[in-house]
């Protein structure tokens, strides 16, 4: 049994040792904000906070992080009112809106680290997670706001 911290709630977890982190979030413990994208880490869809970090879920397994601290976007704030997610609504980012909660989560983990990232920076950060609706434009613009809100600019 795995010990997790599950966006500040502790849970045991009864899983095959190579379960991957998507399935026991989606799964057991329907938090599915988290989604399943490729299942091979390419796609970021699947991108959660595991201390600190942003990391593909689908690639994690169950064994490997046992007693880590993991935030899911259900977790990121419950009110919504995180900086990123406040700039995806002001920009208007979403539009099938299934890549987001990953896009989103990427996104806070590189300005917890960052907080005045340069546009290449947000590029190269985001990168690796994909948007079928193609709103890289709006997604950089957000990420920009965001910057600027937690730097208290805006």
């Amino acid at each position: 049994m795995a010990r997790l911290l599950i966006n500040n709630k502790s849970y045991l977890v009864n899983e095959e040792a190579d379960t991957p982190l998507l399935w026991v979030l989606r799964e057991n413990l329907q938090l599915t904000g988290t989604k399943f994208g490729c299942g091979g880490g390419h796609c970021g869809a699947c991108t959660v906070h595991i201390n600190g970090e942003a990391v593909r879920s689908c690639q994690i397994r169950v064994d490997d992080i046992d007693g880590a601290v993991i935030t899911t976007i259900e977790g990121l704030s419950t009110s919504g009112d995180h900086p990123v997610q406040q700039a995806w609504l002001e920009n208007q980012v979403p539009q099938c809106g299934y890549c987001q909660s990953g896009q989103i989560m990427q996104a806070a983990a590189l300005l917890k680290n960052n907080p005045n990232p340069s546009d290449e920076e947000i590029q190269r950060s985001m990168r690796g997670n994909l948007c079928r609706c193609m709103t890289y434009k709006r997604i950089n613009s957000a990420v920009r706001a965001a910057s600027d809100k937690i730097r208290g600019l805006s």
